[in-house]
């Protein structure tokens, strides 16, 4: 509360030449920083006083300011500090824009850079995965069927269902070898659709998939093959499929592996109503 003739100095306040607003008053320290400053001020020479961080500020705020100490004279010591505090800020915020503008055209190059196309690896190893599926059916019903596991018939009284021969263990192989190397799969190479496909034996699908491994440049460094069938057994059979399958692709047997497991009576596998096969291949640069 202001009494009657009581002046602002008697308050201890000091109005702010800037923002013409009550402000705490300085202490010992800083009225001496001040009457220094002023000494200094009104005994330098006419030439307006040059901040040394004048040069980061935006061009618009230096030009302002040069027209302002030109037209009204020397600034007092609080004004030259509050300028100096802004132009301070002003820098640091140009310096923190053009950091994060050049940050984000590091990281934008790096993006483009990644986009780019590249050559393809010339690895030395290659693994392919292939896993094939074909329904049974009863040969009672359809004499026509048959079961042939890796270009061997198998008896049994179910046949595959399928476009040519059904043998899931070589349509495994195809895609497995097609799949290690990038290229379509048995699907798009032998289409269904096809009538030229009808029946084929499936070693002229394998014969097919190592052409293009050799023009591709590899060979086949071994093969595993993982048979699925409830029924019928195939351990009586496996040295006849290993040598058949050694025999197509053009590798010795111990290349080829065979193993079969049953489905333990689960869904159509473990019912007999179906046969599947999983084959993993390793090819190695010639």
């Amino acid at each position: 509360t202001r009494w009657r003739g009581q002046s602002d100095a008697s308050l201890g306040l000091m109005i702010s030449p800037i923002h013409r607003a009550p402000v705490c008053a300085p202490s010992r320290t800083a009225r001496a920083r001040t009457r220094k400053t002023r000494t200094c001020v009104s005994s330098s020479s006419t030439e307006p006083s040059v901040d040394p961080l004048e040069k980061y500020a935006p061009p618009h705020r230096a030009s302002n300011a040069t027209s302002t100490s030109n037209s009204v004279g020397p600034m007092n010591a609080t004004t030259m500090t509050r300028t100096t505090m802004m132009n301070a800020t002003n820098a640091r915020v140009l310096m923190t824009k053009r950091c994060a503008g050049a940050r984000t055209t590091r990281a934008n190059a790096r993006v483009v850079a990644r986009a780019q196309p590249k050559e393809a690896p010339v690895l030395p190893y290659r693994i392919g995965h292939g896993f094939d599926l074909h329904r049974l059916e009863s040969t009672a019903e359809f004499p026509e069927l048959k079961l042939i596991i890796g270009g061997i018939e198998i008896p049994h009284d179910r046949g595959c269902v399928a476009h040519s021969d059904g043998d899931v263990l070589m349509h495994c192989v195809v895609d497995a070898i097609t799949g290690a190397l990038g290229l379509p799969d048995i699907g798009q190479l032998f289409p269904d659709t096809d009538p030229k496909w009808k029946g084929q034996t499936s070693d002229v699908f394998v014969v097919e998939a190592v052409r293009l491994m050799e023009l591709e440049g590899y060979s086949i460094g071994n093969l595993d093959v993982t048979l699925i069938a409830q029924r019928p057994k195939i351990s009586p059979h496996k040295d006849k499929i290993r040598a058949n399958v050694a025999r197509v692709l053009g590798v010795h047997e111990s290349v080829v592996n065979v193993k079969a497991k049953t489905h333990e009576k689960v869904d159509s596998l473990g019912e007999n109503r179906s046969i599947a096969c999983h084959t993993v291949i390793m090819l190695y640069k010639n």
